[in-house]
């Protein structure tokens, strides 16, 4: 619903609020002229982009976490939790409350209550008022930007995630893939299949702080690690007594020579990756908008890095190189290039742009992995 129907529902108490934050002038018993002079005030284009200029950092974190939902109602729970994750836990406590971050939204006409006895204890942001912030906040990202010409050389990935989940597959029809106490491939093992992809991966060094991305996160490389708990969760494979050996649908991939699809994948990355970057699905779209032409990945980091929570050891720089950047470019969503000077350039792919539109995960699609692969440091 946009704004102007919303406040048809409004009682005339909030009304008066959000009236009252923007000094409007109007008979505040007359629900009609409130709601008048409210969106006269609120639609006025000046006065809208001072509200997104006077927003602190975790004001627009908390909105950014909004932006993208498709949702139309947000429990009081789901609001607390978004708006307690805008403040870092590095970042000062002080003077910071998620409820009063709630209620300024209230006051703001940004945030309503549901207007059906069903909806009454849920929450909604009007529909036009979504795309005024996405347009507004666009505008304050792109004037950080430096956008660049054609690299001279860029490396670009298209659908190989798909041949080597396939070659993957492949591999353990063909191969006895024993498993040691752990659960991992022998290395030994692990070596020869990473000579079957297409994109090579060296082996994980140990010693380093490597957790959170996924069950086989800690021992494989990123990319196959993907891969491989791709399989596991969709059923093409199985670790059964001290084997890996494909299911009956995995035998069904290889003999039908089926082919998985850049969406599915693309939404399984999402449902992983979640956990650990809640905010993941806000930042692709960002990506998406900010990265229509080649853009330096300098400036784009230091756009979206405020955005980005730390995840244990893993700062906000790490996670855009390597868990964003790094694999939206391995599932074919980015094309990443250098340039004459020798500067790294980036620019979103036109499979990617269709991708990142038309996939979302819902809170009960993220996957939860067991506490102790979030708290495994070699």
């Amino acid at each position: 619903m946009n704004l102007a129907d919303i406040l048809t529902y409004a009682d005339i108490q909030d009304l008066n609020r959000i009236a009252s934050t923007y000094e409007c002038e109007c008979n505040s018993h007359s629900k009609n002229e409130l709601i008048q002079s409210i969106l006269s005030t609120v639609n006025r284009k000046e006065v809208f982009e001072q509200q997104i200029a006077d927003l602190s950092l975790e004001d627009i974190r908390f909105l950014n976490s909004l932006l993208f939902d498709t949702r139309a109602l947000f429990s009081l729970e789901e609001l607390m939790a978004r708006a307690q994750q805008a403040k870092f836990e590095k970042e000062s406590q002080e003077s910071f409350s998620p409820r009063d971050l709630i209620t300024r939204f209230k006051k703001l006409g940004w945030l309503f209550h549901g207007y059906s006895p069903q909806t009454k204890y849920l929450f909604q942001v009007p529909s036009d008022l979504k795309k005024r912030f996405c347009d507004v906040l666009n505008r304050k990202f792109q004037e950080r930007l430096l956008l660049s010409d054609d690299p001279v050389v860029y490396r670009e990935e298209h659908r190989l995630v798909l041949d080597d989940i396939h070659n993957f597959l492949k591999f353990v029809q063909s191969n006895d893939v024993t498993l040691a106490a752990d659960g991992f491939m022998y290395k030994r093992t692990l070596s020869a299949l990473l000579e079957e992809m297409t994109v090579r991966e060296a082996l994980v060094v140990k010693g380093g702080w490597r957790f959170g991305y996924g069950r086989m996160f800690k021992e494989y490389p990123s990319r196959f690690s993907l891969i491989y708990d791709y399989c596991y969760f969709h059923k093409l494979i199985r670790e059964s007594e001290g084997k890996l050996q494909l299911t009956e649908l995995g035998e069904q991939r290889i003999h039908t020579n089926q082919s998985e699809s850049v969406q599915e994948v693309y939404k399984f990355w999402l449902r992983l990756y979640k956990g650990p970057i809640p905010n993941l699905e806000a930042l692709v779209h960002w990506i998406d908008r900010l990265a229509k032409e080649w853009v330096d990945v300098a400036s784009l980091k230091e756009t979206l890095c405020p955005l980005i929570r730390p995840f244990y050891y893993d700062n906000a720089e790490s996670i855009f190189d390597l868990r964003l950047i790094q694999m939206m470019m391995h599932l074919g969503l980015l094309s990443i290039g250098e340039t004459g000077l020798g500067k790294q350039v980036v620019r979103v792919t036109r499979i990617g742009s269709m991708t990142i539109r038309g996939i979302q995960v819902n809170e009960d699609e993220i996957i939860i992995l067991p506490k102790g692969l979030y708290e495994s440091i070699d």
